[in-house]
Parts: C-alpha cells; structure tokens; sequence
C-alpha cells in the first residue's frame, strides 16, 4: 500500500495518513482504493475500502465521514447526530475521534497542536480556501500560535488553470497573492500550495510542511478529477491516540 505518513514533527500520539488509489478492491476507472461514496462506484466495494482503510491503519474507529460541498463550514466530533453532515472540515480534542477529508485535485490540510490534544482536517478547493476555510478551522484551537499544518497531495501549480476571476477573489481578500499566479495563454496557473501558505501565515501558522506532490501528474499514484472527471477519491485523516509510539 503506497500510503503517505506527513513529515511533521506533531507529537507522538497524533497519528496521520494520507491514501492513494493503491491497495483498494475497486474495479476502473475507480481503481483500486477509492474512498468516495458519491462517485457512481459500487457502494459494496466502497465499504470494503474505507473497512481496509480503518483495520491497516488499527484506527480506534471508523473516519467520520462528510458530505462536502466546498464551503467553510466546520464540525466537531464526536457528532451528535449519526447524518452525515455538509461540512469541510472536522476538529476533535477526544481520542479516538477521526477527522478525515477526501480529495482529488482539492487540497486537504492537517492541524494539530503542539500538545497533542487538538487535530483537524480540512478541504480546501479553491472555493474553500478563497473563503476562509482553513481560518474557520483554526478558530476552533485554543491557542492557533501553537498550532502547525501539513499540506497534503493536491494539485500542483504547473497543472491547476484557472479563469481571472479566481485569481481576482484571492487578490481582493490578499493584493500579495498574485504572485501564486502565473499567465497562461488567456488564462492563469495558480499555486494552491502558495495560496494555503499565505493564507495559514496571516492566521499565524508558522509551522507549515508538506506541500510538494501533484496528484495530476502522477496518475497511477493519484486520483484526479481535472484529469480524469469520473474517478475516485484519496483521503486524508487525523487523530488522537491513546498510545505515545
């Protein structure tokens, strides 16, 4: 299984992963690890993966999964209720509560605190991102100094073209943001990488890591809905343990 473990110094009993669409039971264009649920792959075979996903990983429990719409919107696990919620991000300070994204092509972003007693995950598509989603997430830490994030697999500033008005909405909230942009033929190459990292250094973030793959390029690695539109779904996930190792 091609799993990637964050390189950050989070504390021991904080524990991170993030998939790839190796080491899964889905058939194509899925193939094989597909963890999305609303992407016309059989629903049986999901639950197998997301089951595969939670035994390898010896997680406490299953991920609390969302519906997520590209918004801002945050919740706190454990949920009080058993719908799943529309949401972009989850925040927990209880062991055993998984916080999870999926992605494929968006950015998703880890938090925990230096303690050890705060995790969250978020998702962070342009939309998202341009609209506070990671500062949404942050207010729910107690102390945001302390807080350091990880940049998990997204798309990669040589592949992610966007129209002006993108590049406009993130320049009117940060005039310094232009420079995650650059022309292309009519249109814009946007470093989404850059844009997170501007936005979690003006919330404070100083600890930020990760950053550096490209699920476009490598498609037998990644899913990737700008390469390949009906295609499966990596995720991200976070949280407490009770072990120190």
């Amino acid at each position: 299984m091609d799993w990637i473990t964050p390189d950050w110094p989070a504390p021991l009993n904080v524990k991170a992963i993030s998939t790839t669409r190796s080491g899964g039971f889905s058939r194509a264009p899925y193939d094989s690890l597909n963890l999305g649920d609303h992407v016309g792959d059989d629903p049986a075979v999901v639950a197998e993966n997301r089951e595969c996903l939670a035994k390898t990983m010896a997680m406490p429990r299953s991920p609390a999964w969302l519906n997520q719409i590209h918004g801002t919107e945050v919740v706190t696990l454990p949920l009080s209720c058993v719908q799943v919620p529309d949401a972009d991000a989850s925040f927990t300070d209880a062991q055993g509560e998984v916080c999870v994204v999926m992605t494929a092509d968006c950015l998703p972003v880890l938090f925990c605190n230096e303690e050890g007693t705060q995790v969250a995950a978020a998702h962070a598509g342009w939309r998202g991102l341009v609209n506070g989603v990671l500062e949404q997430t942050l207010s729910h830490f107690d102390d945001s100094s302390k807080v350091m994030a990880w940049l998990g697999p997204a798309i990669g500033p040589s592949a992610f073209e966007v129209g002006g008005e993108v590049r406009e909405q993130f320049i009117a909230h940060d005039e310094g943001s232009g420079i995650a942009f650059t022309a292309h033929n009519d249109r814009w190459l946007a470093d989404i990488y850059l844009l997170a990292r501007r936005r979690l250094a003006a919330a404070g973030i100083t600890q930020v890591y990760g950053g550096d793959l490209c699920t476009v390029s490598e498609p037998t690695r990644f899913f990737s809905y700008r390469r390949e539109s009906v295609t499966g779904r990596q995720a991200t996930c976070i949280w407490i343990s009770s072990e120190n190792r």
